[in-house]
């Protein structure tokens, strides 16, 4: 079997000291708002790299600047070299864009979105002919090529906008939410689509709300909240930078969380490896190394929670403390 991974596996350029994607001082403004607050950064050809941050934190507005769809205001950005301001039709000849929001034209079949998408790049039919057959597999569509867009499932529909968005065997690829609205089971078999693609070489470029998401699939990211960087680093070298190893949910009930917060930051406050203790809605946070002897502590203390939770520290956790947990539309 020929998939789309492994045929690129030998078509990809070869690994040079540029980077796939360089930003500098990068800003972007719509007239007094600033969405993209001069953010630095580099993505190595080949990674998988990602852009977490809240609603309006500028994730879409740099996705949309790496795509040659939107200007700078001020700073540096080269895609593959080139500067996608002054030559976006180059850059976008070696793009593949995944929007956040499935764009097929359900009247088409399957087989007709890709060819007509590859079409736009000006590529022979003959190709497409045998392109689209190899595209249709990688994505598990085969048995679904004659079938028209609209009777086609979320998860379905998912994986033809991202095999469409490979029919230019594009150097990188930007993928914004790329699994919003699907179920697990289709959430999996997507990510095993794009680990597919991470291991034949393509570049991979994301932005999702789904932390454990970001840790699967990412091997570095930035944290981006109101135009600016927060912290860059791999998924564990971020948990073990802002946060603990481990984290223990407890409740006692939502009247009593925050007095006994205090209490909590009192008592724990000269164990080894305890961090602190946050107050939700619901719950206490305590952060600590080892999450089990807290709660012994917490125990011996006297204190009853009605449930008690040890868990691994996540990269939401990180998340949540750089960027907060209050909403913002």
């Amino acid at each position: 079997m020929t998939t789309t991974a492994s045929s690129r596996a030998h078509a990809r350029p070869e690994s040079t000291g540029t980077p796939a994607i360089e930003a500098r001082g990068l800003t972007k403004k719509y007239g007094d708002f600033s969405a993209v607050r001069g953010i630095d950064f580099a993505v190595t050809r080949g990674e998988a790299f990602g852009l977490l941050g809240p609603n309006g934190a500028g994730k879409s507005t740099t996705m949309r600047m790496i795509a040659a769809v939107a200007s700078r205001t001020t700073g540096e950005l080269r895609v593959a070299g080139i500067d996608p301001e002054a030559e976006g039709p180059r850059v976008r000849a070696r793009l593949g864009v995944v929007p956040q929001q499935d764009n097929l034209d359900e009247e088409l079949s399957v087989r007709e979105n890709i060819i007509m998408y590859g079409r736009y790049f000006g590529l022979p039919r003959r190709y497409l002919v045998t392109k689209v057959e190899e595209l249709l597999e990688f994505a598990q569509l085969t048995h679904k090529a004659r079938a028209r867009v609209e009777d086609l499932s979320g998860g379905m529909k998912r994986r033809l906008t991202i095999a469409r968005a490979l029919v230019n065997e594009p150097e990188i690829l930007l993928l914004d939410e790329p699994t919003t609205g699907l179920d697990p089971q289709a959430r999996h078999v997507l990510w095993d689509r794009l680990f597919r693609l991470k291991e034949a070489g393509t570049t991979l470029v994301l932005t999702t709300h789904h932390m454990d998401e970001a840790e699967q699939l990412c091997d570095r990211l930035v944290v981006v909240d109101e135009g600016r960087i927060m912290a860059e680093g791999s998924p564990a070298g971020l948990i073990r930078e802002h946060s603990t190893r481990e984290v223990l949910e407890l409740r006692f009930g939502m009247e009593r969380n925050p007095e006994l917060a205090a209490v909590l930051e009192e008592q724990l406050g000269d164990a080894v490896g305890f961090s602190h203790v946050e107050v939700l809605p619901d719950r206490l946070l305590v952060y600590a190394e080892q999450a089990d002897h807290a709660l012994e502590a917490i125990y011996a203390a006297g204190h009853k929670p009605m449930t008690s939770l040890v868990r691994r520290s996540s990269l939401e956790d990180v998340f949540l403390r750089l960027t907060g947990r209050s909403l913002i539309d």
